[in-house]
Parts: structure tokens; sequence; C-alpha cells
């Protein structure tokens, strides 16, 4: 008998303790936690949020950065923060779909570590060339490569591109060299320069610079076109069927955070994202969409794109490192 009551009665304070604090929470500052640098997609993403959340629950919510270790160092510290509904993790397909099947090991589990939240949305990256280039469509890009297969380059500085890139040769039966670089922004500055040939480059980087004339768009990765460039095709309009792959972010919090708070967070996190503030300084200007879920539609989802994105990085025999 006493070995059945103590799970029940460690339950029962479980739940004791989460029922007042679920209905106080939040009542100090939140920290979110992000991966990347401060000025990237998910830094601006989380710092919008975090300004709704603070016009809603008048409380300050503070933005963390800790970049480094291919996010790493920013999961990390997530997952080992306590489980007090006070530290959320706002990340992306990288550190929770793409990490595991690119390095050999990882500091953190990105299922067992944590709690999901909800989803914050959806981006699609924009196939560039340089605007000196002969190729004007992907056809074109395609026609190219084939005819001098090997010697065509592209360059990444995320997981996302990198893996927007190998499902393009995959599917467009080509074969490019690969030129890694440690951001995007630095991939941009040497396709402007004529080092390499082409890239699949998240929409804010790369907009500018096709807006100025600098770089011409060949596609959109994602399955319907960019309310921020509509007059460029999809990928797969262009010429690549099949072809349709993103990027996206969500929220999650440390391993054994209560249900009760998970709830709230939920609440909190998916009115933020759908405030008019959020929308001003982030989603009507960075071409992401919203996307909301609930924890379960979080987990299942994860569990899609971590199968997708495993399957397009052994097709691509890209090694662990």
């Amino acid at each position: 008998m006493r070995s059945m009551k103590l799970p029940y009665l460690a339950a029962l304070c479980l739940a004791l303790a989460a029922g007042p604090a679920a209905a106080e929470y939040p009542d100090k500052p939140i920290r979110l936690v992000v991966p990347f640098a401060a000025g990237t997609a998910t830094d601006q993403l989380a710092r919008a949020l975090g300004q709704a959340i603070t016009e809603e629950s008048k409380h300050q919510v503070v933005v963390d950065n800790r970049p480094g270790g291919n996010g790493f160092i920013g999961a990390n510290e997530a997952a080992r923060a306590a489980p007090d509904g006070y530290t959320v993790f706002i990340t992306t397909n990288t550190t929770h779909a793409a990490a595991e099947h690119l390095f050999k090991s990882l500091p953190y589990d990105p299922v067992k570590d944590f709690e999901p939240i909800t989803g914050l949305g959806k981006g699609g990256q924009i196939m560039v060339v340089n605007s000196q280039s002969p190729v004007k469509s992907v056809k074109d890009f395609i026609a190219l490569a084939k005819k001098e297969p090997g010697t065509l380059t592209f360059g990444s500085g995320s997981s996302s591109s990198r893996v927007a890139g190998e499902l393009f040769q995959q599917l467009a039966d080509v074969k490019i060299l690969h030129v890694p670089y440690k951001s995007n922004t630095f991939a941009v500055t040497d396709l402007l320069g004529g080092q390499i040939d082409m890239m699949i480059t998240d929409t804010s980087t790369g907009l500018p610079h096709i807006q100025s004339g600098k770089l011409r768009a060949l596609g959109y990765s994602a399955n319907t076109r960019s309310s921020l460039a509509p007059d460029v095709p999809t990928i797969e309009e262009a010429g690549v069927p099949g072809y349709g792959i993103g990027y996206w972010f969500a929220a999650y919090a440390p391993a054994k955070t209560p249900e009760p708070i998970i709830a709230k967070l939920n609440e909190l996190l998916t009115r933020a994202a759908q405030s008019p503030s959020a929308k001003s300084a982030f989603y009507g200007r960075s071409g992401v969409d919203v996307f909301v879920t609930t924890p379960g539609e979080l987990a299942k989802f994860q569990a899609e794109e971590t199968r997708k994105w495993g399957e397009i990085i052994s097709k691509a025999g890209i090694e662990k490192g």
C-alpha cells in the first residue's frame, strides 16, 4: 500500500503547488532565451513577443541572447533552467529538428529536455543569384548546372539554408558544390562579390538586396508565394516539382514545467503572436506567417519535421560533425 500511496501523494503535492502558481502566473519578469545573436530573425521575434506580453501582463520580459555552438549554448541554458514558467526558449528548426541529424552528439535532448508550448511562425527562403549572372530563372540555373555538373556553388550560413540547397539538388537532379558560412549574411556578401553562384536565404536577409537590384530572385522555397515578394514564383512553380521547405519558430519550456503553467504560457504567447504590436514589429515586415498551435500539435509537428529533415540530410550524405 505504501508504494502505491507515494506516487499519489507526489502527484497531489505537484497539483496543489501548481494550482496557485498557475492562477497567479505571471507575477514576475519572464526570460526569453534566444540561441542566436541580437538582430537575427529569432531575436527580432522574441523582442516583438516580449513587447506584446509586457503590454498585456504588465510584467517585464527580458530577452537573453545566448548565441554560439549552432544553437547549443542557448538550448542547454534553457533546458537546465528552473521549470517554473519564467524561462521560455524561443527557437527554430535548427535546434529542434535539424541538429540531431547534423551532429554526432548534442548537449541537450530536443524532446526529453523540453515541454512544447506553441508554434510561433513559419517562413520561406528566396533562391537568389547575383544580378550580373546570366541566369534569369530556376530553369536557367538547372540547365547551367547540368551543363557544368559540380562546378556551380551555393552558399549557406544556417541549417535551413543548407538543407534547402540540398533538397534543390535532389529534386532538380543537379550537382552543386556547397560552401559553408558562419551566417547567411556572410554568404550573401560573397554572393554579391561573385565568389559563389547561388544561395537560398531567409527573406529578411535577401530581400533588401533584391530590392536594391544587386541580387536577382529566382524562386521562393515555401509552398505558397511570399506576401513580401508576390511576383517571385515558388521554386515548385518555377520548375522543380514537389519542392517545398521553409523554416519555423516555436516556444518551449524546460521539462517538468507544470501543465497548468504550460497552458498559461500557451495562452500568453498565442495572444502575443497574434497581437497588432507583434504584427507591426515583426510578422508584417519579415515575411513570416503567424503559426500558433496547442502543445500537442507542436509536439506532433516537431516530430514530422525532424523526420523530414533527417531524410533530406541522410539522402544528401552529409556527415555528422
